[in-house]
This record gives structure tokens, sequence and C-alpha cells, in this order.
């Protein structure tokens, strides 16, 4: 069945609600990116180094997992679909507070905090979305799911190149405080996720099938093993996404001579290709399998390295960046239903987002040393190549020997 045809055959509310987590991901994903590319403005305005700045991104990597664990918590505990508000307007209005940072140190402090908001939304998202949507197609919708990071990405990217003459980093940072709007959206729109509603029912009346203490226990000790080597995944994951887009628009910068408009525009393509990535291999694993589609666009990405991190005008570095985020992300498409078919559902809200954001936290350092390595050596496209190499192979081999999960059940119990 074509995506469109998975589309046409949800319910008003599956609409709504798959909307809703799409949009709360592309909104997260513009306020982390807005940063990225004003890397070296704050630079330059706070006069340090862009590996300074730098720290900003791992102190957002690090205070993700207590972002996870804590809205993971709260949304198993109170449901989904209010907790996704309160994080929506968390990092609304930690980004609006950026725009008026006094210094480098200030900023710092701030975007640790948004690590805590940011945290928490995906694992939110994820499981209303997985709960609510059918079975059929999860592939499909797990694929665009993800790529509300690549949209994000996106949106930073145009406003990046439309408005940063205009208006500064810090106008920018104004901007993205808009996601703050989206909450009247859920508010009006969006339902709670069925599975949750039915287990809270079940609480209330004592009836049966609701796990007891000792059963639900035993389903954490059983599910530990699994946990431990999905934070290894992510971890690998992570290094990807994060090695192959943190440090490069300040490559395109600093070393490869571009302008800002430039820049974004090249930041606009290789989102659309990570979109485009992300749907088609979400699509292949519901054929495929979620592991055979994760190491095929995994190991399909280092025939790119040439052009992506050698290519020697705009056009060519333009086009290897777009097959290299088409890889990516097609990757890291499968993620969303495969992280959630691998959890149980008492702890569904927590487990994949404190996963997803622990194995950031192992990688948090990763921007950074990027960067640090690149000034030591004069060599970003070295940094990039040998970072793409290694983690390509590293989460190739992970997935491969994870267990398949494709088309689980989304049950209380």
């Amino acid at each position: 069945m074509s995506v469109i045809g998975h589309f046409r055959q949800l319910t008003r509310a599956q609409r709504h609600c798959f909307i809703a987590a799409f949009l709360g991901w592309t909104m997260d994903s513009l306020d982390f990116f807005i940063l990225i590319f004003c890397v070296p403005a704050i630079a330059g305005e706070f006069h340090s180094k862009p590996s300074e700045v730098l720290g900003a991104v791992f102190l957002t990597q690090a205070f993700r997992p207590a972002g996870a664990l804590v809205f993971g918590m709260l949304a198993d505990r109170w449901g989904r679909r209010p907790v996704l508000m309160a994080n929506i307007l968390s990092f609304s209005v930690i980004e609006l507070a950026c725009a008026f940072a006094p210094s480098l140190g200030a900023l710092l402090v701030l975007r640790g905090l948004f690590g805590l908001a940011m945290g928490g939304e995906w694992g939110v998202g994820a499981a209303l979305a997985f709960e609510t949507l059918p079975r059929e197609g999860r592939g499909v919708f797990s694929g665009i799911l993800q790529e509300g990071y690549a949209a994000g990405s996106i949106l930073a990217s145009g406003a990046f190149a439309l408005l940063f003459h205009s208006i500064g980093w810090r106008g920018l940072f104004l901007v993205g405080a808009a996601p703050a709007l989206l909450v009247f959206y859920v508010q009006a729109r969006v339902e709670e996720s069925p599975v949750w509603v039915e287990a809270k029912s079940k609480r209330t009346s004592g009836a049966g099938g609701v796990a007891q203490p000792s059963t639900l226990a035993r389903q954490v000790v059983e599910f530990l093993p699994t946990f431990l080597f999905l934070i290894l995944l992510m971890t690998a994951f992570m290094s990807f996404s994060h090695g192959t887009q943190d440090v490069y628009p300040t490559f395109l910068t600093v070393q490869a001579k571009l302008s800002a408009s430039t820049v974004g525009l090249i930041g606009i393509l290789y989102g659309l290709g990570s979109i485009a990535g992300g749907i088609v291999f979400g699509a292949l694993s519901e054929r495929w399998g979620r592991k055979r589609a994760i190491v095929s666009a995994t190991l399909l990405s280092i025939p790119v390295i040439p052009l992506y991190a050698y290519g020697h005008s705009a056009l060519t570095l333009g086009i290897g960046a777009v097959l290299m985020q088409f890889m990516v992300q097609g990757a890291w498409g499968v993620v969303p239903a495969y992280l959630t078919e691998l959890s149980p559902a008492p702890v569904r809200a927590t487990a994949p987002g404190l996963a997803y954001q622990l194995g950031g936290l192992i990688t948090s350092w990763n921007g950074k040393a990027q960067a640090l390595a690149a000034e030591k050596w004069g060599s970003y496209p070295a940094v990039l190549s040998i970072t793409v190499i290694v983690v390509a192979l590293a989460l190739a081999g992970l997935a491969a020997l994870g267990r398949e999960a494709k088309g689980r059940e989304m049950r209380v119990g």
C-alpha cells in the first residue's frame, strides 16, 4: 500500500494524533538546529571558538536522558497528551530565553535546560502516536514521524538563509519560540492514547489484566537485556546523525568558505533528502523487516563520503550532503517503530525515549570533539570521513545482532 493509502485509512483522531507527534518533534528539532547554524556567529559575539560554542550541544545532549526519564514517567502515570503539551511549552520558553543570553556561560546553562525539555518529547510523542495508529503501515508512519527532525532542520536552514542577515542569531532564537502555539492544537484536536486510557480504566476499576507489582517487576527484569542493547544501538545511531550533521554547517562556513545563504540552502536540500530517506526506508522496513532496512541504509552511506566531505564546489558538496542524509535518516526512519515495538506497555513512554537519550548522552561529546580535532588538524573533511566509516560499520553490526519485532501488537499488558 502507498504512503497516501496508509494515511487514508486513518481515522480523524488518528490523523490529529500523528500530526501533533510529528509537529512536536519538528519544532523541537527547529529549536535545536537554530543553534547549530548560528555557531560561528555566536562564537564571534562572545569572542570564543566554535568548539566552545558547540559545548552547548554537549550540554543539550547530556541533559536529554533526564528529560526522557522525568517526562516519560509522568506520561506513563498521567497520560501522554498533557505531558506532551507541557514538553512543547517548556522547550519553547527556554528557546525564547536563549535570545537574551548575556554571555556564553548563560547560553550554555540555558541549552542544558533545553536538553531537559527536548529529551522528553520524542518518547512521549512516539508512545502517543504508535499506541493510537494501526499496526499496518507502522514502518511508513515511523519513517515520516522521525523525519520531523529533518523537517525541523529544513525550517532552521530556511530561517538562517532568509533571516540571519536581518535579525541575527538572537532574532532566530525569538523565531524558535513559535512552537509554543502548537500547544493549542494539541489541546483542541488530540485525544489521549487509547492504550493508556484502557490501562487507567482497569487500574481504576480493579479489573483483571493489569500487571501486579511482582508481574511488573518481572517484566522489567526480562526487558533489561533488551534495554541495554537499545542503549548501545542508540549510541551508534546518535553518533551517525550528530557525527554527520553537527559540525557540517561550520565546515561549510569556515573551511569551504560558503556564504550563509548557500549554507542555508544546502541545509534545506539535505533536510529534504533526509525526509525522503526516512519515508523510503521506513516503507521498506514493512517488507524487509526493521533490521535489514537499518543495515542497508547505514552501509550505503560509506560510498557517499567523497562527495559529502571532499566536494570541490557548493554543487558537489550539496549533492553529497543530500545523499548522506538520505542514508543516515533512512536508517533513523525505522527507529520510532523499532524501539516502540521492543518496549512493554507499562514503560512504553519511558523506555524508548530513555534509551534514545542515553545514547545521546554517551555521544554528547561528539560535536565538540569533531570541532577540536578539525581545529587541531586543519581538516574537517578527514574528521567527517573517519566518523562516517567507523560509526556506519559499528551501527550495521549492532543492528544485525538485534531482535526483529515488526508488527508487534501494542497491548496494555
